[in-house]
């Protein structure tokens, strides 16, 4: 059994519960997706990256991770592709919220104050925000004031100068990024035995007009299932971003939650 573990779920019981029950540990829960993600990754991208952040993270702050959220909501044509394609399992609206809105209130139970919602899959965004909305307020009515939740997309925290390393050619922006150069160079570093650039798609950008159509039209999106080519993904790509992003979302929770030993050295 794993003794400095820094996922939840692999501890027993009442070492959880030693770890948990004052509120100062931060648990961290990664929130995915089941999507296509090209010819040239698998459908669980959007698990394993966002879990890979959590990990980083708690082992900088001392917290936990939970076990993450392997579906999610359904892909957006814009963003993710769209929820036509074979292998792309998703919840509807109503059912991610209400696990979440669950899953928030029964770490809150355990003593958990501290609550991390790192995203993984960009169509999750406004569900998250409506599943805490629910949980503290059923919170709230308990009696229980001192819940903090954190929500934050790991992409978010690449800043402009590793912008400009990415993409020398210029950067069209995170919503055609869907299996291109970002998840693509991660994976690289990451998991490089779960990617076949050998079978990456090289197309232009995808390009859509100024509206939404339902049901959608599945020729609007590149037939490969990326919205932009992966072509000019590496893993040394992948190694800027893990920094960024590991040393964007330490510094964020750190802020925002404060753990003990850093507020006492002040």
């Amino acid at each position: 059994m794993p003794k400095d573990t820094v996922f939840a779920a692999e501890l027993p019981w009442p070492e959880y519960q030693s770890r948990v029950k004052d509120g100062s540990t931060p648990i961290l829960i990664p929130f995915g997706s089941m999507e296509q993600h090209g010819h040239h990754m698998p459908m669980h991208v959007d698990v394993l990256l966002p879990t890979e952040f959590a990990r980083r993270a708690a082992e900088a702050l001392g917290g936990l991770v939970a076990p993450p959220f392997t579906y999610g909501y359904k892909s957006q044509q814009k963003s993710g592709g769209g929820n036509f394609f074979p292998g792309t399992t998703s919840l509807d609206g109503m059912s991610l919220v209400s696990a979440l809105k669950d899953v928030i209130r029964e770490f809150a139970r355990h003593g958990n104050r501290q609550i991390c919602i790192v995203n993984g899959h960009f169509e999750n965004s406004w569900f998250i925000a409506e599943g805490i909305d629910l949980a503290l307020r059923e919170l709230n009515w308990g009696g229980i004031h001192d819940v903090k939740v954190v929500v934050l997309s790991y992409w978010d925290f690449v800043d402009q100068a590793a912008i400009d390393k990415l993409y020398p050619e210029g950067f069209l922006g995170w919503d055609i990024e869907h299996g291109g150069v970002l998840e693509t160079s991660l994976m690289l570093r990451l998991y490089p035995d779960l990617v076949s650039l050998e079978k990456a798609v090289d197309h232009p950008p995808a390009s859509f007009p100024p509206y939404d159509v339902y049901p959608p039209h599945p020729d609007w999106t590149p037939a490969s299932g990326t919205l932009s080519s992966p072509r000019n993904a590496t893993a040394e790509k992948g190694d800027i971003l893990l920094d960024v992003c590991t040393r964007g979302i330490s510094a964020a929770l750190h802020t925002e939650f404060r753990p003990k030993d850093s507020v006492a050295a002040e």
